[in-house]
C-alpha cells in the first residue's frame, strides 16, 4: 500500500515521527504545518488519509476539518485527530467537524499504522 498520508502538525519534532512512522510502514507523507498550511497542501495533492493535530496557530485542526469537509472533493477522506487533548467535549467538536477518529499524543506507531490502515480501507 502507497497510500499517501497528510500530516498536519505544528511541531516539527512531531512531523518528524510521524514521518518516519508512516515511510517506514510504506506510506508516502506529505506535511503542513498548520490548518492554513494544509489547506494549501491540499490544493496541489489528494492524500488517502489526513492526520492532524487540533491546537496550532493561525488555523486550528477544528477550523482545518471543517474548511476540508466544506470542500465536496475532500468529503470522504478520513480524517485523524493526533492530539494531547482527551477531553470528551474537545472529540465530540472534532467528530462534529467531520473527524474520523481521535488519537492521543504520544501516538503508538504501530496503533497508528493500524487505524489509518481501518480507515483507508
Amino acid at each position: 500500500m502507497n497510500a499517501t498520508i497528510l500530516t498536519v502538525d505544528d511541531s516539527r519534532t512531531m512531523r518528524d515521527m510521524l514521518r518516519m512512522a508512516l515511510t517506514d510502514a510504506g506510506f508516502r507523507v506529505i506535511q503542513a504545518e498548520d490548518g492554513l498550511h494544509g489547506l494549501d497542501v491540499l490544493r496541489q495533492e489528494m492524500p488517502e488519509v489526513i492526520i492532524t493535530d487540533i491546537n496550532m496557530p493561525r488555523m486550528d485542526g477544528f477550523g482545518f476539518i471543517e474548511a476540508v469537509r466544506q470542500d465536496a472533493k475532500y468529503r470522504a477522506v478520513p480524517i485523524l485527530v493526533l492530539t494531547t487533548e482527551s477531553d470528551e467535549e474537545k472529540k465530540l467538536r472534532a467528530r462534529r467537524a467531520g473527524a474520523t477518529g481521535w488519537i492521543v499524543k504520544p501516538f503508538d506507531p504501530v496503533k497508528l499504522v493500524s487505524a489509518i490502515r481501518r480507515v483507508a480501507a
